[in-house]
C-alpha cells in the first residue's frame, strides 16, 4: 500500500496511557490506520513537544497547539492527565487533516507509517538504564564563582515559562527580595550527569561569566543549585526572540536588518577577541530587549580556546545556518560565524534561510554546491557583503583575515573613532516597543539589568550616524580601504 496517497486514521484511547510514580513519566498509546492496516504507537509528552517545535516553525499559519508544560503541581493527577491527552489528541488529530503535515518526514516517523509495527512500551529498559548510570542525583556540580550558596528556588516566584531545552527550561521568575525579573534557566541534573554534558554546562557557564562586559550578550548574576536541578539566574531580555518577530512580518526592511547584524556582528567579534566561537547563531538565539536591542543567548555549543589561527572539528549547529566546511565534517575556525552572520542577515531581508530546503540532504547539498541567488529588494551594498559573507571557501570569506576590531577603540580612522559596543546603544533604533508582561498587563516590564556603558565622549558622538552607517559591516572586510571607496556607502 501507497501510505503517501492515503489519509491515517489517528487517535489516543481514553485509558491506554501508562504511568509510575517512581518513573516519573507518562506513555500515551497512539493508535494509527491507513486503509486496512493498523497499528499503535507509545509517545511521551515530551516526544509530542518535540515534534510540535519542530511544525511550528515550519508551519506557522497552522497555529497548531498542544497542552503546555506543567511547572508546578502533581503530573499524575487523573484531571490533569486526562486534559492533556484531550489536547495530545487534538493535535494528532489536526496533523492528518493536511496532507502537508501527515506526509512531513517528522510527522510519519512519529507515527511509524512508513514502518508500521506494535510498539513495546519504551519506557521500562530506558528508564532502568539511565537509574543505573547515575550513581547519585544529589552529587553537586562545580559552578565556580558564580556559585551562591546561599540562594535557592523560594527566593523566587516563578511565574511563566519563556524557553525550552534538551535538559530543562527558561523560566520568568521574579525575586522576592527586591522584585526584579530575571530569567532562571533550570537544568535537571540527572540528564545532564547521564548524557555527561557537564563539559557543555560549564563552556556555557564561563562565556557567561565573561558576558558582562558586553550589551549585547544576555549576562549571568549567580548560579546555584538543589539537589535535582541546577538554576542559572540571567538577564531577563522582554523583546522576544528575533524568530518570533520574524515569522510575524516575514522579513525587515533593510535599515532594520542592518541595525541588528551590527549589533550582532559586535557580540560576535567580541566573542572571537575573547577566542571564543559561537557556532549556534540563529534567530531563535537572538533576543530583543525592551529598546528593541539585539541580546545573544544559549551559549551551550561555544568552543572556548579558539584563537585567529585555530581551528575545531565538533560537528555541531542548526541545519539551516551550518557552514559548508562545518558540513564537509573539516576543520573550521571562526569564520563560521561570519557564515552564520550572512545566513541570518539573508534570512531577515528575504524571509528565508539563503539555501533552506525542507529536505536537510538537499537543503546540506544546496549549501555545498548551490550558487547564492541574486534576488531584487536589496541595495547592492547589502548583496555585496551577503555574497562575501556566504562565501563557501572559510579562507576567503570577510572576517578570514581582519576580524571584528574590538579592542581597537581608539583607531584613528573615521569609522573607529569609538569603542562601538559602548556607543551603539545611543543610534535610535529602527523597532521599538513596550511589551507588557503576559499575566501582570498593567506592568511595564522593563529591561531589568542595564549594564553601564561608559567611554564615548563628545566629540565623538558628532559623527555617531555616519560613523553607524559604515560601522555595520566595515569593521568586517578584508580590504577596508579598497571596498570603502567601491561601496560609497549609499544607505
Amino acid at each position: 500500500m501507497d501510505y503517501k496517497e492515503s489519509c491515517p486514521s489517528v487517535s489516543i484511547p481514553s485509558s491506554d496511557e501508562h504511568r509510575e510514580k517512581k518513573k516519573r513519566f507518562t506513555v500515551y498509546k497512539v493508535l494509527v490506520s491507513v486503509g486496512r492496516s493498523e497499528w499503535f504507537v507509545f509517545r511521551r509528552y515530551a516526544e509530542f513537544d518535540k515534534l510540535y517545535n519542530t511544525l511550528k516553525k515550519q508551519f506557522p499559519a497552522m497555529a497548531l497547539k498542544i497542552p503546555a508544560k506543567r511547572i508546578f503541581g502533581d503530573n499524575f493527577d487523573p484531571d490533569f492527565i486526562k486534559q492533556r491527552r484531550a489536547g495530545l489528541n487534538e493535535f494528532i488529530q489536526n496533523l492528518v487533516r493536511y496532507p502537508e503535515l501527515y506526509n512531513h518526514p517528522d510527522v510519519r516517523a512519529f507515527l511509524q507509517m512508513d514502518s508500521p509495527k506494535h510498539q513495546s512500551d519504551p519506557s521500562e529498559d530506558e528508564d532502568e538504564r539511565s537509574t543505573q548510570k547515575l550513581h547519585s542525583t544529589s552529587q553537586n556540580i562545580n559552578l565556580g564563582p558564580t556559585a551562591n550558596p546561599h540562594a535557592k528556588p523560594t527566593d523566587f516566584d516563578f511565574l511563566k515559562v519563556i524557553g525550552k531545552g534538551s535538559f530543562g527550561k527558561v523560566l520568568l521568575a521574579k525575586r522576592k527580595l527586591d522584585g526584579k525579573f530575571y530569567a532562571v534557566k533550570v537544568l535537571q541534573k540527572k540528564i545532564v550527569l547521564n548524557r555527561k554534558e557537564q563539559k557543555h554546562i560549564m563552556a556555557e557557564r564561563n562565556v557567561l561569566l565573561k558576558n558582562v562586559k558586553h550589551p549585547f550578550l544576555v549576562g549571568l548574576h549567580y548560579s546555584f543549585q538543589t539537589t535535582e536541578k541546577l538554576y542559572f539566574v540571567l538577564d531577563f531580555v522582554n523583546g522576544g526572540e528575533l524568530f518570533f518577530h520574524l515569522q510575524r512580518e516575514r522579513s525587515f526592511p533593510e535599515h532594520r536588518a542592518r541595525f541588528y547584524a551590527a549589533e550582532i556582528a559586535s557580540a560576535l567579534g567580541y566573542l572571537h577577541s575573547i577566542k571564543i566561537v559561537y557556532r549556534d547563531l540563529k534567530p531563535e538565539n537572538i533576543l530583543l530587549d525592551s529598546m528593541g536591542h539585539v541580546v545573544l543567548t544559549d551559549f551551550g555549543l561555544c568552543k572556548e580556546g579558539i584563537a585567529i589561527s585555530d581551528t575545531t572539528t565538533t560537528f555541531c549547529g542548526t541545519p539551516e545556518y551550518l557552514a559548508p566546511e562545518v558540513i564537509r565534517k573539516q576543520p573550521y575556525d571562526n569564520t563560521v560565524d561570519w557564515w552564520c552572520l550572512g545566513a541570518v542577515l539573508y534570512e531577515m531581508l528575504y524571509g528565508l534561510p539563503p539555501f533552506y530546503c525542507r529536505d536537510v540532504a538537499e537543503m546540506y547539498d544546496n549549501i555545498l554546491h548551490k550558487p547564492l541567488s541574486l534576488r531584487p529588494g536589496v541595495s547592492l551594498t547589502a548583496w555585496s557583503i551577503l555574497e562575501e559573507l556566504l562565501e563557501k571557501d572559510r579562507q576567503n570569506r570577510l572576517g578570514a583575515k581582519e576580524d571584528f576590531i574590538h579592542k581597537k577603540p581608539q583607531v584613528k580612522q573615521t569609522f573607529l573613532l569609538v569603542n562601538y559596543s559602548i556607543f551603539l546603544k545611543t543610534v535610535t533604533w529602527p523597532f521599538k516597543r513596550t511589551f507588557l508582561l503576559g499575566m501582570e498587563a498593567h506592568a511595564r516590564v522593563l529591561a531589568t539589568h542595564e549594564r553601564q556603558c561608559t567611554g564615548a565622549d563628545d566629540a565623538s558622538l558628532v559623527s555617531l550616524p555616519l560613523l553607524f552607517r559604515r560601522l555595520i559591516f566595515v569593521k568586517l572586510l578584508r580590504k577596508l580601504s579598497q571596498q570603502i571607496q567601491a561601496y560609497k556607502w549609499e544607505w
